[in-house]
């Protein structure tokens, strides 16, 4: 076979990435060794700027850089959905690498991300209408897999960062209802209406036969019946794993002391980000076709609701990072007994 043949592709991807590799751990001067996650988010920073580059390339403002990678190693990428999703990765898988001393935060953020874009673009690959042009490159991406198992295990063992909150504070925050936390109250309210939101989405794809999903999908998002099968993958990861997670955010934001929200808060505020920016870009790219695409007359509606559904989680760990209290573990007694005695 030819250097463009689909088998040198996945080949020469495989060479440079491990060379990049090797190159990483020479200059690094034992940093790999002190934090593994190092070369990982310096690998991903690199495959993001290829990840830009292809995007712009699809969308016509650069030229012939990445033709024959898209062409004979995944040419799936050339797709709306995936046109978005190298945008997406070029604009923010390298943030871990900014802050070199403490990115807990952020690295759950990537992870959640990342992990949202991998499992909705594999199956879509392997369901759309390009599982017949699956090319060997397609098992590097299968690879890539494992590393949100590892890099999550990796950043949810680092330490948190200390908060300022007092033992005093800590119990008076977790004294108040529900009702005495109005910012609270809103976030639970919102997340009723995300979670109705979700289930009603999932139904649709999962052609459900009412006539408010039939309405829907017609007149609203037909880009869920795209074949690419992306959309659809996106909806029904949306409903058995995001509707779970505000379910059990409803209950940490009513009764205290879930000091898991936190960090669960980030890693899902960054999937809903990477599924919303790729879902309503591509819903609307020129890639898609025009039956497909959103109305002109629902567009307003629709770019609203999702705005909206991708903003919420977001809005949910900024709370829970400003004002930690309401979500530590309450105070033992005999800790108070010697504050109120100081």
């Amino acid at each position: 076979p030819g250097p463009a043949h689909p088998l040198w592709v996945a080949l020469m991807s495989a060479l440079i990435l491990g060379l990049l590799f090797v190159a990483i751990y020479v200059l690094s001067g034992g940093e790999i060794s002190y934090d593994p996650l190092y070369a990982v988010f310096a690998i991903f920073a690199f495959t993001s700027v290829v990840d830009l580059i292809i995007a712009l390339q699809e969308d016509g403002y650069v030229l012939g850089f990445m033709e024959f990678y898209t062409k004979e190693g995944e040419p799936y990428l050339r797709t709306s959905h995936g046109i978005f999703i190298c945008y997406w990765d070029g604009t923010h898988y390298s943030l871990p690498l900014l802050p070199r001393k403490r990115y807990r935060n952020l690295g759950l953020y990537w992870l959640g991300s990342f992990a949202m874009s991998i499992l909705v673009f594999l199956p879509g690959n392997i369901l759309g209408k390009y599982s017949s042009e699956l090319r060997p490159a397609f098992f590097l991406a299968i690879l890539y897999l494992l590393v949100p198992c590892w890099a999550g295990r990796r950043v949810f063992s680092q330490s948190r960062a200390p908060t300022c909150c007092t033992p005093n504070m800590v119990q008076e925050e977790q004294r108040k209802g529900l009702l005495q936390r109005p910012a609270d109250l809103a976030l639970v309210i919102y997340l009723f209406l995300a979670a109705f939101f979700t289930l009603f989405r999932g139904l649709v794809v999962l052609d459900c036969p009412t006539d408010a999903c039939f309405v829907y999908i017609y007149q609203y998002e037909p880009y869920l019946r795209d074949p690419v099968a992306y959309p659809k993958v996106q909806m029904l990861m949306y409903m058995f794993y995001v509707l779970p997670f505000y379910g059990l955010a409803t209950y940490a934001l009513t009764f205290p002391g879930c000091s898991w929200l936190p960090d669960w808060a980030l890693v899902f505020a960054g999937a809903s980000g990477q599924a919303q920016f790729s879902h309503m870009g591509a819903s609307m790219h020129l890639r898609t076709p025009f039956t497909y695409r959103v109305p002109e007359d629902a567009w307003a509606c629709v770019f609203l609701c999702n705005l909206l559904y991708a903003l919420g989680p977001h809005l949910l760990a900024y709370r829970c990072l400003r004002w930690p209290a309401f979500f530590l573990h309450p105070p033992p007694p005999d800790a108070l007994a010697h504050k109120k005695q100081q």
